[in-house]
Order: structure tokens, then C-alpha cells, then sequence
């Protein structure tokens, strides 16, 4: 398969999926999910692959969705016109992606890294805390940037984060929006660790070869295994997850968020 919006490698058993929008900081169009998805069901069943390695081209792993594109693409560009643009287009991005990439990712039976290059906020931010394992660089900055827009995280934050960092931890980091810096997101667990930036893709190689050195079929049952244990509820929460995104887009906060994202201005939000 031909990629426009990501790269997709192959070698020494580990597949090298890349976000490769760099002039937009990696920020993800309904194209950008939908070829990630596809890389990720297709590492999943080659049998040349034992660890799945994700990044970022450039500066940023992947700056959440391309609010620029989706809210200023077309030439109407009336505030009602782009609302309704935005709303319309976000709706397919959220359904197709908790439906298709979130599951791609999760349930996928090879061990996942993501290697943490630089900004991963909003979504980017939960495609990261979807894979197994995260190496940060020194550059790396994460965030749950969705209450800025109005909107809530995908499974990725509201499933994985609090298991990852801890509850108290996670209500913070949801609830405000926050930005975590390289060091904070290390002392947190946030990622297993920080190396230097011109050193993360040969560390993240060294350490996904020790992966791909072990059993796989006893790798995937303990991904499985794992899973079961922390009893998670993928379907219900992802079900919930849709169902309020579709609510939240069609408020006033969400508009203004989105609005004043574009304008490069802090956001005023009203609560309705």
C-alpha cells in the first residue's frame, strides 16, 4: 500500500510507522488515521514483524487533529460555515477512529512503541499512551489538550492515563489541559524514560531488538493477559467516549475552542 500522510518500514523484525505531515507538526487529517490504522492491522499480521515503533518526521510526534485544515480549508469561511464544516468533519474523524485506529493500536498482539519525538497533544497525545511502552526524547512534551476545545480525551486518556500515572494525576492532566514537560513526564511514568534527542530512534532500535528477541507467541498472551487483568471495558467506555464528543461538538465551547485556536488567542468559554 501507497501512504501519503504517514511512512511504513520494515527491518530487523521491527516496522517503523512514521507521521509524516511535518510542515503541520504532524497534526492528523481523517487521512492520517485512516492510513495509520491500515499500518497497524498490516504489522499485526506480517510475519517479517515482532515490535511496532512509532514516531513522528520532524519536530512533533503529532500536534492531536489539523484544527487549521478542518476549520479553514474551504474558501466559505463564515463563522457558520466553519462550524458547521468542523462539526461535520470531526464527527467522521471521532467515529472512524475510535472504531478503527484506537482499536488498531490497543488490541494489537506485538509489542508497540511510541517514540516520543516532540509535542504529542490532544489525540496525539492519546495515540501515544495507546501503544505498550513510550520512549520520550528530550524534546518530548505530552498533554491532554481537549478540555481546551471542549471536548473530552478518546480511551486513550480516559481509559489509559489513569492507569498509567495514577487517578489524582490524570484528573489533573484532563481536567486542565495541562502541558507536562520531558523531565515532569519521566518522574510521572508518563514514559518509561527520557533520552537525549539525537539518540531516541538508536534507543528506541536497541530496545525494541530486545523485544523482537523474545517469544512472540508469548508475548501476545501476555499483552492478552494483561489486558484481562485490568479488566478493562474497551467497548462500553469507547461507546461513551463517541457519544459524548458528538454531544460536545455541537456547543458553544466547542466552537470557541476550536475558534479561538485558529485565531491564536486564548479561548473564552461561556458553559454552553
Amino acid at each position: 500500500m501507497e501512504y501519503e500522510e504517514i511512512t511504513y518500514d520494515v527491518g530487523d523484525r521491527i516496522a517503523t510507522i512514521k507521521f509524516n505531515r511535518p510542515h503541520a507538526m504532524n497534526a492528523g487529517t481523517g487521512r492520517t488515521y485512516w492510513e495509520l490504522e491500515q499500518a497497524f492491522r498490516a504489522a499485526a499480521v506480517d510475519d517479517e514483524v515482532n515490535v511496532i515503533v512509532l514516531t513522528g518526521v520532524g519536530r512533533a510526534f503529532c500536534a492531536g487533529d489539523d484544527v487549521n485544515q478542518l476549520f479553514l480549508s474551504k474558501p466559505d469561511n463564515s463563522d457558520e460555515a466553519r462550524s458547521r464544516r468542523l462539526l461535520d468533519q470531526i464527527r467522521d474523524l471521532g467515529s472512524h477512529r475510535r472504531h478503527g485506529l484506537d482499536t488498531s493500536i490497543i488490541d494489537c498482539p506485538k509489542p508497540t512503541i511510541a517514540a516520543v519525538n516532540g509535542a504529542a497533544v490532544g489525540y496525539g497525545c492519546d495515540i501515544a499512551l495507546m501503544c505498550d511502552m513510550r520512549i520520550g526524547s528530550d524534546h518530548a512534551r505530552m498533554g491532554e489538550f481537549f478540555v481546551r476545545r471542549g471536548l473530552i480525551p478518546s480511551v486513550g486518556g480516559l481509559m489509559l492515563l489513569p492507569r498509567i500515572i495514577g487517578l489524582a494525576r490524570a484528573y489533573e492532566l484532563i481536567l486542565s489541559g495541562r502541558l507536562v514537560e520531558a523531565e515532569e513526564l519521566a518522574a510521572i511514568g508518563m514514559v518509561n524514560r527520557i533520552v537525549p534527542h539525537d539518540d531516541l530512534e538508536e534507543e528506541t532500535q536497541k530496545f525494541a531488538s530486545v523485544l523482537s528477541a523474545q517469544a512472540p507467541i508469548g508475548q501476545m498472551l501476555a499483552k492478552e493477559g494483561i489486558r484481562m487483568g485490568m479488566n478493562w471495558d474497551y467497548d462500553k467506555l469507547a461507546d461513551y467516549s463517541i457519544t459524548a464528543i458528538r454531544l460536545l461538538m455541537q456547543t458553544a465551547d466547542h466552537h470557541e475552542g476550536a475558534l479561538s485556536f485558529a485565531e491564536k488567542r486564548e479561548a473564552e468559554f461561556k458553559g454552553r
